[in-house]
């Protein structure tokens, strides 16, 4: 995938200010790092039924720093659609410890067609269809949130 100029801005915005205040750790934010560098989203925390069956249907853009962050109690098998859900979407599958299992790129608007995490996660966060790639966000790379609890790969320490 070729970014055109103002994307790749923005990916390289979020990197640097990914990368100056990683220490940081709060709710409404997710930090990402693997072997490709350091990236993090504002998200808003979808964690009861009801806001995960809500999730980002009808909302016609995102800035490119936002996302959801899909929280389950457990783990377990997940499966996500795109009913009512308008703008193209990358859907990050992470396990108990954030650690990403699954990515499924440019999730097709409106689409119905069952899109499986597989088996064992806990965490899926949502953000700009192309993103995942831009950064190289991919199985092994490493989520910090709250919500991910003390079993962390990388945990929150300063909360």
């Amino acid at each position: 995938m070729r970014l055109g100029g103002g994307v790749a801005a923005a990916v390289v915005a979020l990197c640097l200010a990914a990368g100056a205040a990683l220490a940081d750790c709060a709710p409404d934010r997710i930090d990402l790092r693997g072997p490709w560098g350091a990236a993090r989203f504002t998200v808003e925390v979808a964690d009861t039924g009801a806001e995960r069956a809500q999730g980002l249907m009808h909302r016609e853009s995102m800035p490119r720093g936002a996302g959801m962050l899909f929280v389950y109690d457990r783990p377990q098998s997940v499966s996500f659609w795109m009913r009512n859900t308008l703008i193209p979407l990358d859907m990050v599958f992470a396990d108990a410890h954030g650690k990403v299992t699954r990515v499924h790129a440019e999730a097709v608007p409106l689409d119905e067609t069952a899109i499986r995490g597989g088996p064992g996660v806990q965490y899926v966060l949502e953000i700009n269809g192309g993103l995942a790639e831009a950064f190289g966000i991919g199985p092994g790379t490493e989520m910090r949130h709250p919500s991910i609890g003390p079993e962390a790969v990388w945990p929150c320490t300063d909360n």
